[in-house]
């Protein structure tokens, strides 16, 4: 395979932005081939600690043999929970860089790439129930208007949904270049190209319910991270990326703001800068993939 499992997207940004401290207890809670990981435990002393959470099992296969380090076979919204089993609360510091791994996009058989041809699968944790194919038999059009409006900001997503659906009614859509070749008279023109990308997205997020973790996930970090720690999210589209900045702004996802009886605004975390780190040149030509990234920081106050 030419990647190799795959390349930690800003990762220099984030090692300062976590200003790691020896003996801290850290959290990478999207370990996938573990390069963030490694570059933690190489900052922690012997006292330091890492815990690691992946929920694809194929992640397992690159985990690191330090004394330090646990991983955690799970979906981090559960991540309470998990930290509170392995005696690590409160934490100093934790990361999560979203979305998909190369090597989750690279394997056809994953079903996360129209680019290769594979079943409709798309769960990043294989024990899940319900796969993308699943997903387009069980759903009406209105609900998969839906789903490509709001995940995959498609701009004609009724008329989309609806070509889907009488294909899928007509011999059952099974396979990823299946899919793309329903969507071919959508893609041709001015500005088409991204809708085989958004429909991908779309439909990977619904099946692993991706923003649904990420809420939980924000709506655990102030129990979690003590004060002075250090919360950093990589996100690679403009939903994930508006929650994260809205949280860390106004500590609610959506923006509102809470504030107390003299008019402070109760938030838990303070943002570290005021735009989101983008990756340079030379890192997007060394990974195509890490174009779309942006990270942002925010101390815990």
């Amino acid at each position: 395979m030419a990647h190799e499992y795959h390349d930690p997207v800003l990762l220099q940004a984030c090692i300062e932005g976590l200003n790691i401290s020896p003996a801290g207890v850290y959290v990478d809670v999207t370990f996938g081939g573990g390069g963030h990981s490694k570059a933690i435990l190489q900052r922690l002393g012997p006292k330091g600690r890492l815990i690691a959470f992946d929920r694809d099992a194929d992640a397992w296969k690159n985990a690191l043999d330090d004394p330090r380090f646990t991983l955690v076979r799970s979906d981090f919204r559960w991540i309470k929970n998990h930290l509170r089993f392995h005696e690590a609360l409160p934490i100093d510091g934790l990361l999560a860089d979203l979305g998909v791994s190369s090597h989750q996009f690279d394997e056809a058989d994953r079903g996360f790439s129209f680019r290769n041809d594979g079943p409709l699968d798309m769960r990043m944790d294989r024990r899940a129930k319900r796969t993308a194919a699943q997903l387009l038999a069980s759903v009406d059009e209105a609900e998969l208007a839906r789903i490509l409006r709001t995940y995959g900001e498609v701009d004609d997503a009724k008329r989309v949904a609806n070509k889907i659906i009488a294909e899928q009614r007509a011999g059952a859509l099974r396979t990823t270049h299946e899919l793309a070749q329903v969507l071919q008279p959508f893609t041709r023109g001015h500005g088409k190209d991204k809708l085989l990308p958004q429909v991908f997205q779309a439909l990977r997020i619904a099946v692993n319910d991706e923003l649904g973790s990420l809420e939980k996930l924000l709506a655990h970090a102030a129990a979690i991270i003590k004060p002075g720690g250090v919360l950093a999210i990589i996100s690679y589209h403009s939903l994930e990326d508006r929650m994260v900045k809205n949280w860390m702004r106004s500590g609610s996802v959506d923006g509102t703001q809470d504030k107390d009886v003299f008019g402070n605004m109760k938030r838990p975390f303070s943002p570290s800068t005021g735009k989101a780190i983008a990756p340079t040149e030379e890192e997007i030509n060394r990974n195509p993939r890490a174009r779309s990234a942006r990270l942002r920081t925010a101390t815990r106050t």
